[in-house]
Order: structure tokens, then C-alpha cells, then sequence
């Protein structure tokens, strides 16, 4: 039974290896201006963890197949210091391996979650609740509507809580389901969560983040083709949660007009 373990660990190993390299269930192509980074680092830390996985993988398989059916009465060697060095080396070796793939990551990193937003990025608010997505923009005024929490109300279509009764700036501001950004134009995007945890998710933009309940998150990105994407939810925010996801929309400055125009007329 030895070796025909080590002929399913090799097995294993080999069409694990062959997913990996031809790509199978992997990334859709980006639309992002960071996605390049983002997908080397990706593709760094793939090569590197799969060398080691192949590596370690290949030796289990033939310490198998050489000792598991061995019947002779050959004593058993120690290895010099007991299993102590061995688990130390390992120790050492991945986690230097970790430590220079976090600090070739890190710049990419930075760039979407430390560097501030470009000045003059399109402002969007994202309102995430149970089981879906808002998009706020602001109106011809370029001002936002204060928030008022208490004033959310689903049936009459106050998804982010304005009063434009006594708040001029809210009057005019645009919520939709879609979000529809410009391509080649900085956004920044500040997340809410009227509930519980949800996420912000597109994998064509290389990006994904938390929504924390009692937090305003700032997220920022720049697409660089026309696209249409699905956002989804990777957190398990209740029965619907499967269902959470709208849709990210980059358009060309015309079209994005256009619809600004078409949203603000409804």
C-alpha cells in the first residue's frame, strides 16, 4: 500500500501542478490600473509556494515508495538532534519565504490601502445592507446631503437617510443600484453598512473590502476598460447573502453623462 500512496501523492502533485501553470479557474482579466501589480504578486507567490509545495510533495512521495513496503529488521537511524533541526528548518525556510514575498507586496499593498486618493477623484458613497448595494452620487451641485440615520426608510426609496425637505444639498443627489463609473477617472468610493459586515468585491479590479457596521471605509481604483462586473458579497451576512451583488458599470465619459443625466431625471 506504500507505493501506491506515493503514486497518488505524485499524481496529485502532477495535475495540481499542470491547474496551476495552464491557468485553469483563474482571475478574469483586469480592468484595473493596479491590476498588473497586483496580478505579479499573485503570480509571485503562486511560483514560489509552488516550488515548495512540488518539492515537498515529490519527497514524501519517494520516502514512501523507498521504506513504506520495507520488510527488513534494519535498526532505525535517529537523526542527529531528534526532529528539533528539521522542524526549526522548516520553520526558517517558510518563513522567509513569507517574509520577502510581504515585502515585495507591500508597495503594491500600500498603493490601494495607504496612498490618499487622487484629489481629484469622482466621489461615490456605497451604502451595503441586507441584501443589497446603493450608490450615491452627488448632484449638479457637486455637495453631498448630510446622512441621517433615522430617516432611512426602504419603502419610500431613502436608502441612505437624506432629509431634502430641510437640506438643500440632498435635493439633488442620485442614488442608484449601479455602480456606473467613467473609465481612465479616479474614484473613490466611502462604504457604509447600515446592518452587519459586508463586503465589496469585483475580481476584475483586483480589490476587496469589508464594510464595517459604525465605520466610513474610503476605497479607491481607476478603471482602464469599458466593463461590465459583478459585485458581490464575500461575507456571510444572513439567509439572502447568497443573493448580495449589483453591478460595477465603466463606461465611456459620454455614456457616463448620459446616464448621470438619465438617473437624475428619474
Amino acid at each position: 500500500m506504500g507505493k501506491v500512496f506515493a503514486i497518488v501523492v505524485t499524481i496529485i502533485t502532477i495535475v495540481a501542478t499542470a491547474i496551476f501553470v495552464s491557468h485553469v479557474w483563474w482571475l478574469p482579466p483586469d480592468v484595473s490600473l493596479l491590476g498588473a501589480g497586483i496580478d505579479r504578486q499573485i503570480s509571485e507567490t503562486m511560483v514560489t509556494s509552488g516550488i515548495l509545495f512540488v518539492v515537498a510533495q515529490l519527497t514524501l512521495a519517494l520516502f514512501v515508495w523507498r521504506f513504506a513496503d520495507n520488510n527488513d529488521q534494519r535498526k532505525i537511524k535517529i537523526f542527529p538532534g531528534g526532529a528539533t533541526p528539521m522542524v526549526v528548518g522548516a520553520i526558517l525556510i517558510v518563513g522567509a519565504e513569507i517574509l520577502a514575498l510581504t515585502l515585495v507586496g507591500t508597495k503594491i499593498w500600500a498603493s490601494i490601502y495607504v496612498a490618499p486618493a487622487d484629489p481629484h477623484s469622482l466621489k461615490i458613497d456605497v451604502q451595503a445592507e441586507q441584501f443589497a448595494y446603493y450608490f450615491r452620487y452627488p448632484g449638479p451641485d457637486g455637495k453631498f446631503g448630510a446622512l441621517h440615520p433615522e430617516l432611512i426608510d426602504e419603502s419610500s426609496g431613502n436608502f441612505f437617510g437624506l432629509d431634502p425637505a430641510h437640506d438643500t444639498a440632498a435635493r439633488d443627489d442620485i442614488v442608484a443600484a449601479t455602480l456606473a463609473v467613467p473609465v481612465n477617472t479616479p474614484i473613490l468610493l466611502e462604504l457604509h453598512s447600515k446592518d452587519v459586515n459586508h463586503a465589496f468585491y469585483v475580481p476584475e479590479l483586483r480589490i476587496q473590502q469589508d464594510f464595517v457596521p459604525g465605520l466610513v471605509i474610503p476605497l479607491h481604483f481607476t478603471a482602464i476598460r469599458l466593463t461590465k462586473s459583478e459585485i458581490v458579497c464575500t461575507q456571510l451576512c444572513g439567509l439572502g447573502h447568497y443573493n448580495m451583488r449589483a453591478y460595477l458599470e465603466v463606461m465611456s465619459a459620454e455614456d457616463f453623462k448620459k446616464w448621470l443625466n438619465d438617473q437624475s431625471a428619474q
